[in-house]
């Protein structure tokens, strides 16, 4: 049995044995053309876990004919990227390339990321950085404008399946391995190459025959991929919110689910349905608003599981519902006007008059106390008496049919 666990000895060595990510590899692609012109450049990946970002980092040093140096952000100190620097210093009066991998690169700080900066701008060290959280927000300025991103996405259940066949034929394994037990192990996957190698690699030691059953008992019931801080809450819940505005009920459920599924604050959901229902439903549906706070308030009264039925109804009605967003339009409007003249003067006929001096200067002149009274004036101030703030947004339904 090999030390070196599955995952490590299926790393491909060249683009062409890289599987999935046809968005940055093949003809044309970013990645491959970089490799064709061989003129390194400076990359910062942006993927989730699992989808072959340090693979990728080795197979480009390699194409360079590079000195591939890697480090961890959550263990490296200033001492070792001042090694980096000096190894890369001794490498260029030889003529060899150096090749600066750092993983995980959103967790150095600003003073570290600016250690690299004169480094990677003169051309010393080729930095390839990897990070699961969105760069813009996490990896300073300077760096950025220098290197460009690439988003390495999850591999397709598709891509996973023939990752896991490729391993059962290299471990010579075609007959111990059911169909149904790579399916459910791509299932559980989550678009996580590295996961579903290492959890195969744990069935096959544990049966001759692996089929679903010894997946289940080797790997368990994982948790979903999801970090409540990360990318992956806020790009759930904008993919449910756009869903529903879309009115997609399938899509609306589906994403509900996985935010269910991975323990997503229900308050959370139901405060977004909330803000969704005013913001998107306005006035096409009034009773969208006093449904989502109903929908709320049973979640703070009854909790979950049993709140999962209420969100669910809920999400469904308002993906549902016809959209308007006069109202939203114009309190946007609104709050525009008001900024650029908030010391315009109230019309003296709007005023309160609570003395005679007052009334006899003409506040509150016409006004009568009765429901609905309206007088045939202009009731803005004369500075934007033009402005029109509600009713230039157009209706949408995307329950019609054009």
């Amino acid at each position: 049995m090999s030390r070196v666990p599955l995952a490590e000895r299926m790393r491909p060595q060249t683009l062409d044995e890289v599987i999935g990510q046809d968005e940055i590899i093949g003809p044309g692609k970013i990645l491959t053309e970089i490799v064709k012109k061989a003129e390194p450049v400076n990359l910062i990946f942006w993927g989730p876990p699992g989808t072959g970002k340090t693979t990728l980092a080795r197979i480009l040093a390699k194409e360079y004919q590079a000195d591939f140096v890697e480090l961890s952000a959550v263990t490296a100190h200033k001492k070792d990227v001042e090694d980096v620097v000096e190894r890369a210093k001794q490498n260029w009066n030889l003529k060899i390339r150096t090749v600066l991998f750092v993983d995980e690169i959103h967790r150095f700080n600003k003073a570290q990321q600016d250690a690299f900066l004169p480094h990677v701008e003169s051309g010393l060290i080729i930095l390839i950085g990897a990070t699961t959280e969105n760069p813009s927000f996490e990896v300073i300025s300077p760096l950025l404008s220098r290197s460009r991103v690439v988003v390495v996405s999850g591999l397709s259940r598709a891509d996973i399946i023939k990752v896991l066949k490729r391993a059962i034929k290299s471990e010579k394994a075609e007959k111990r391995v059911t169909k149904d037990a790579v399916e459910y192990l791509a299932d559980l996957s989550g678009g996580d190459a590295r996961s579903a190698l290492g959890d195969l690699e744990l069935a096959l030691n544990l049966a001759k025959k692996v089929d679903k059953k010894v997946v289940e008992t080797a790997v368990g019931k994982k948790m979903p991929l999801y970090d409540k801080s990360g990318d992956y809450h806020y790009d759930n819940i904008s993919a449910f919110i756009k869903s529903m505005r879309g009115s997609d009920v399938d899509a609306t459920l589906y994403y509900l689910a996985r935010m269910v599924a991975s323990g997503e604050d229900p308050k959370f959901i139901a405060r977004r349905m909330v803000i969704f229902a005013s913001e998107d439903i306005g006035l096409a549906g009034n009773g969208a608003l006093n449904l989502a706070v109903s929908c709320f308030q049973a979640i703070e009264r009854i909790g979950m599981p049993e709140g999962e039925i209420v969100l669910s109804h809920v999400a469904t009605v308002l993906a549902k519902a016809k959209k308007n967003r006069d109202s939203y339009n114009a309190w946007s409007r609104a709050k525009k006007v008001a900024e650029k003249s908030m010391g315009c003067p109230v019309p003296t006929w709007l005023r309160n008059a609570p003395t005679k001096l007052m009334k006899d200067l003409g506040f509150g002149e016409g006004q009568k106390w009765e429901a609905g009274f309206h007088l045939d004036k202009n009731y803005l101030p004369d500075e934007v008496r033009n402005e029109k703030i509600f009713g230039q947004t157009s209706h949408y339904d995307h329950n019609k049919k054009s």
